[in-house]
């Protein structure tokens, strides 16, 4: 026997000694995810012929893991840790997703007697703006947001300004008497 081969020999053993001390310290659920884990995968190697191929399943039951057993990365062989915590936001997101689309999304329709509430406060008291309407309707006990109110708001139809042609003929009589009394002196 060479020397190398009783080296590894011994370094193996040490590993399995190591191994089975570790596990003696482990709790009873640890060593059964542990032990899923590495059947997992081991099932996934079978199944493959050159390159591990995990489905949706498989990856859904690494997401499961991580967020199950704190020490999974341990065991953990056929993968980098970072793409099972991908797995992990990818499910999150898909979650969400199909949350929004299969509930009600946005905010709450707003009835039509509020809209109407909303319009006649506006019209009623026209120096009234968003903020205020909607701190009389919480008074009321009507529970809208202030965007809502400003969204059915009647606005008034402010009149143009006046353009620089009105301006002059409003004030011709003024002007062309201030300028045909000014008298010029010279002052040093």
């Amino acid at each position: 026997m060479s020397l190398r081969l009783l080296f590894r020999i011994a370094v193996g053993a040490l590993h399995m000694l190591a191994t089975a001390a570790s596990a003696a310290f482990k709790s009873r659920a640890t060593l059964h995810l542990e032990n899923l884990a590495l059947r997992h995968q081991l099932g996934v190697l079978r199944r493959s012929v050159k390159r591990p191929k995990l489905t949706s399943s498989d990856r859904f039951l690494w997401a499961w893991l991580c967020e199950a057993w704190s020490d999974w990365r341990s065991a953990l062989v056929i993968v980098k840790p970072e793409t099972v915590i991908g797995w992990h936001r990818k499910g999150f997101r898909l979650f969400w997703t199909w949350k929004v689309r299969h509930g009600q999304p946005g905010r709450p329709a707003v009835s039509k007697e509020i809209r109407q509430l909303i319009r006649k406060m506006s019209r009623e008291n026209p120096l009234w703006g968003a903020p205020r309407i909607h701190g009389e309707l919480l008074k009321l006990g009507i529970d809208i947001g202030e965007t809502s109110v400003g969204k059915y708001i009647v606005r008034s139809r402010k009149l143009p300004s006046q353009n620089w042609r009105t301006f002059l003929e409003n004030h011709v009589k003024t002007m062309v008497s201030i300028d045909f009394f000014t008298v010029p002196t010279i002052r040093l």
